[in-house]
């Protein structure tokens, strides 16, 4: 019998403390939010509607940690309950760190508010917000994981587009949502996917590199699309500034990038302007991996346009029309000379003398000619690996200039009869 007075008095003290907590509820969400804007600058600089919003979450809070005052096996889930009264675009505004801030500054101006009412009082508040800061937490983890699979969703989408060419008007808008750092040049690197893949492995090595980079898992092959980063808030003055600093060239950036590949070959694509004509590059570095395995003593990385000539065996219009007007017709345009010593120099097994002797001329005008040729084109007809790009060239131009022979009489012809017949 002597403890009923004690319990209903601890009862009625509860009550009482949670009447006048009720009383005070305004009154703390007024002070909350003038400590808010004393303390936390990025919560000063939000727009009206946003700070209202943030000041509602802070009354959102108050009012919940009354209700779980009063039964706290009542609400197991505190921070989802809390932000459901602010809008979806102020939970992706605000981060986890500052909404950690938030439910700082509140607890500290429920503590002193409520100093004097008892420890049980304050051990409750204590508790409470330790409980509303792993819930936030969670709020925070589940939200990331699920634009994790979004974003890992939407960037296997950017690359699908970039290796089938089927590009369209929102590609733009998605390589923005992905948070594509990367101004100017890129270009596109195809090779086998390991074993182990760790893709956060890649994006650390390229943050390191960097460089910023899409990722593409398809099977046992692995894409990576490739750009130099550039810091975003430096952004706008370097396109008034022209930087003074060497680019790092793709080939070092892909050497360095090996390692994330698994065994097999490795081709890289070759540079474009811009990620939206990364397709082009996409196009080369695809079909230079599928006639890899043909060049013997292929480098890792190789470059595609290292393999035009078995990709043009292969059937590659692309690299038939890169030989062509990279080789053929600059030669062709310059002197048909250089065009008749190149190709006597390759039917002779590159022998200076045997050139020479077919030619009619001295060997030093051979090896000028041939030092020319290297100038123009920029590949050097004495190595065995560029005699055979420069042979493919050679032959695919010439098939090229004797279809069009071919065509032009036809065009004279038809255009005689008919001019007969009118007559």
């Amino acid at each position: 019998m002597a403890n009923a007075p004690a319990g209903d008095s601890t009862a009625q003290d509860k009550a009482e403390t949670l009447a006048w907590l009720r009383r005070i509820s305004g009154e703390l969400a007024t002070v909350t939010t003038k400590r808010l804007e004393e303390k936390l600058p990025w919560y000063a600089e939000m727009p009206p509607a946003r700070r209202s919003s943030v000041g509602l979450v802070a009354q959102a809070g108050i009012t919940s940690f009354i209700d779980w005052y009063d039964d706290p096996n009542s609400t197991p889930w505190i921070a989802a309950d809390i932000f459901a009264v602010a809008p979806r675009e102020l939970l992706r505004s605000v981060s986890l760190q500052q909404t950690l801030q938030l439910i700082k500054v509140t607890v500290e101006v429920t503590e002193e508010r409520v100093a004097g009412r008892g420890d049980h009082l304050r051990e409750a508040i204590l508790l409470y917000s330790r409980e509303l800061a792993f819930s936030a937490a969670d709020v925070y983890a589940r939200a990331a994981e699920a634009r994790g699979l979004w974003d890992a969703r939407l960037e296997a989408l950017v690359v699908d587009s970039i290796l089938t060419g089927e590009t369209d008007e929102e590609l733009p808008s998605r390589i923005a949502a992905l948070g594509w750092h990367g101004h100017g040049e890129c270009a596109v690197l195809v090779g086998t996917t390991p074993a182990q893949f760790d893709v956060d492995q890649v994006r650390r090595l390229a943050r390191k590199l960097g460089v910023d980079i899409l990722i593409g898992v398809q099977g046992s092959r692995l894409v990576l699309v490739v750009g130099r980063a550039q810091d975003p808030d430096t952004a706008e003055t370097a396109d008034h500034v022209e930087s003074t600093e060497p680019k790092t060239p793709f080939a070092d950036i892909a050497a360095q990038l090996e390692p994330c590949f698994g065994a097999g070959h490795l081709v890289l694509g070759p540079t474009v302007p811009a990620l939206v004509d990364a397709g082009r590059s996409a196009r080369a570095a695809l079909a230079g991996f599928a006639v890899a395995r043909a060049w013997r003593a292929a480098p890792r990385p190789v470059e595609a346009d290292e393999l035009l000539p078995e990709r043009a065996l292969a059937g590659d219009a692309l690299a038939k029309k890169t030989l062509v007007e990279r080789i053929f017709v600059p030669l062709q345009a310059h002197s048909s000379d250089l065009v008749t010593t190149l190709w006597s120099y390759l039917d002779n097994g590159r022998s200076l003398e045997a050139t020479a002797r077919e030619l009619f001329v001295h060997p030093n005008t051979v090896r000028y000619r041939l030092k020319r040729v290297s100038e123009i084109i920029g590949w050097d007809a004495t190595g065995p690996r560029e005699a055979l790009i420069l042979q493919t060239a050679l032959i695919l131009g010439s098939i090229g200039s004797l279809e069009a022979a071919r065509r032009r009489p036809t065009r004279r012809g038809a255009s005689t009869l008919s001019g007969s017949h009118k007559a």
